[in-house]
């Protein structure tokens, strides 16, 4: 294993300063929860022609029965507990779907070959791309859904709320049920009972620049113009916007000075409860919100209580990027938890890429504690965020591990690998739409050699994969194994170290490169020291104050601290301990 991804535990005795978290009284077990985040037509794709704009005969496509139980037990071994299968539900393509009654979807308003998963054409629908039998695709997913919780894990996935497809058309509603749209007064801008926004006696413009990867026999045609899903009220989007998306009325009037109009209920609250309903009626355990601030928290609240009230253990994940809107949508809108993206992952990145301070760490738990750091989802990867191997980002494997051991152990909340990140994926090349960003592409049909080595017919094993990358692997379930079973990471209190060595009185403590804290119960006490220097060893006092022993309940000796290794630290009574770390590694010390 290379040294730079070992967590060392050491048994020791000591505690923090005057930055102190105590997470809240929770009815459940814990919010400790590892979300898996796998891209559903890549994960089990092991066709690696991977054509630019391959159409989907040409790069293939995973299926949902290619997540066997195999493939379940390989993910529940990282210590997962969620799965979340990006992309099931039925988006707008350029594959033609005809033969099964699907209409086709204009190139000019899909983006890439295999299209946006985020540009839902039926939400009462499965992507007809992932099933082997097309006609009983539902099916295959409600399988997917009993293999999963056979294997012990629970089933995530999308809810796209505030924009749809342009060319939304539902042919697997149920009995009753009004298309979006269909009942609409296009004549006016806005109404609340309108499930979209208009732009009566304009045509809507495709972007300039958009060039499909396939010919159509006539332009697109959308009359009157719909607002565009990133809150564009122009029938001429840009390149850059979400053009293959009309945005959803929700009551808000955004041309008249955002006048809320909730009163009687918007028919796409109604609408959008009744697909909630829908899916967690197949079994499904948790919705990750797609954009969730950009629809009002008014509905969330309305929306979640409604779900909840039949489904009480069911999950609502929100993507925010907002800080000011944190404890609004946890506490009014209801969600069990939100995107630490602006705040951790930011952060984290920043160190990551040998340029960060560490001391930032300090700022962002500071910003979440107090009655909702439990809350917060981190993540150092996902389908909108660079892989950490690639240029765009840290540019090596090796940085990941220590980043997800802070990400980890700061906090008593969930935490998210994208699929791929335990193995390494880099990103070389462009797929398609996409192009060459450091993502792995969710627009097109494409394979990743680590996936299909993984496959591996079917067994889901790992020996294909190089010993480097299973080594990495192996990493990263340690990390979170030790997460798992400590005490102190999955219900404990915070102390901040960082204040106690940023004064001048910790001896060779960088506070801009060396992070330390304590987590705490009455059973456990753990210390934790990351250093973020990528070049050169760090040699330092760390300092435990007066209060943190008082806080944690220790007495003020001499202790002697000693690894597996053999090594023995001193921490003096006076609540000195002189320690050295490697470039970019970390230690936990357990405090006995």
């Amino acid at each position: 294993m290379n040294p730079a991804f070992k967590a060392l535990f050491l048994p020791l005795f000591l505690v923090n300063t005057f930055q102190i978290y105590m997470p809240p009284k929770k009815d459940k077990k814990t919010d400790k929860l590892v979300v898996y985040q796998l891209f559903t037509r890549i994960f089990g794709n092991t066709n690696l022609t991977n054509k630019f704009y391959g159409k989907i005969e040409e790069n293939g496509c995973g299926k949902l029965n290619d997540i066997n139980s195999h493939a379940l037990k390989s993910i529940k071994e990282l210590g997962v507990s969620h799965v979340w299968f990006t992309g099931v539900i039925e988006h707008a393509t350029l594959t033609n779907h005809e033969s099964f009654g699907i209409k086709k979807d204009h190139p000019s308003v899909v983006k890439g070959i295999a299209g946006s998963p985020y540009a839902i054409k039926d939400y009462y629908d499965i992507d007809p791309d992932l099933a082997v039998d097309v006609k009983n695709r539902m099916q295959e997913f409600e399988n997917l859904v009993k293999r999963t919780h056979e294997a012990d894990l629970k089933v995530v996935i999308d809810f796209i709320p505030n924009h749809v497809a342009r060319q939304y058309n539902s042919d697997a509603k149920p009995a009753g049920t009004k298309d979006f749209g269909e009942a609409d007064d296009q004549t006016k801008a806005f109404l609340n009972c309108n499930n979209f926004y208009y732009l009566p006696g304009q045509y809507f413009n495709v972007p300039d620049g958009v060039n499909p990867p396939v010919t159509f026999d006539k332009p697109y045609y959308e009359y009157p113009a719909k607002a565009t899903g990133n809150d564009v009220f122009s029938e001429k989007p840009g390149i850059n916007d979400w053009f293959e998306t009309v945005k959803l009325n929700y009551g808000i009037d955004y041309q008249h000075g955002h006048t809320l109009n909730f009163h009687p209920i918007p028919d796409t609250w109604v609408k959008m409860r009744d697909i909630l309903l829908f899916w967690s009626a197949k079994g499904v355990d948790a919705f990750r919100c797609d954009m969730a601030e950009m629809v009002p928290v008014e509905f969330w609240n309305w929306a979640i209580k409604d779900v909840k009230k039949q489904y009480p253990d069911i999950l609502f994940i929100a993507e925010i990027y907002n800080p000011n809107n944190y404890k609004n949508y946890i506490f009014n809108g209801g969600f069990d938890y939100l995107y630490d993206k602006v705040g951790l992952y930011d952060s984290v990145r920043r160190l990551m890429e040998d340029r960060g301070d560490a001391n930032d760490i300090t700022r962002v738990w500071q910003n979440e504690s107090g009655d909702f750091a439990n809350h917060m989802l981190r993540f150092l990867e996902n389908h909108d965020e660079q892989r950490i191997t690639s240029s765009e980002f840290a540019g090596d494997q090796s940085k990941g591990p220590m980043a997800f051991a802070l990400s980890m152990y700061l906090h008593t909340g969930p935490i998210m690998f994208y699929y791929g990140q335990e193995l390494g994926v880099k990103p070389d090349k462009a797929e398609g739409f996409q192009g060459d960003d450091g993502r792995t592409t969710i627009f097109d049909y494409w394979g990743l050699q680590e996936m299909a080595d993984w496959n591996n017919g079917g067994k889901w094993i790992l020996k294909k994969l190089s010993k480097e990358k299973q080594e990495l692997r192996k990493t990263y379930q340690e990390i979170v194994t030790i997460g798992l079973k400590s005490e102190a990471i999955t219900e404990g209190q915070f102390y901040d170290l960082q204040y106690a060595n940023n004064n001048g009185q910790s001896f060779g403590y960088d506070s801009g490169k060396i992070y330390s804290f304590i987590r705490f119960t009455k059973k456990q006490k753990l210390l934790f020291v990351f250093n973020f220097d990528h070049r050169v060893s760090q040699q330092f006092e760390l300092h435990i104050p007066d209060h943190a022993y008082d806080f944690i309940e220790i007495d003020r000796k001499d202790y002697n601290l000693k690894n597996k290794q053999g090594e023995i630290v001193l921490l003096s009574k006076e609540g000195i301990a002189e320690m050295k770390l490697e470039p970019y590694s970390y230690r936990v010390f357990e405090i006995k």
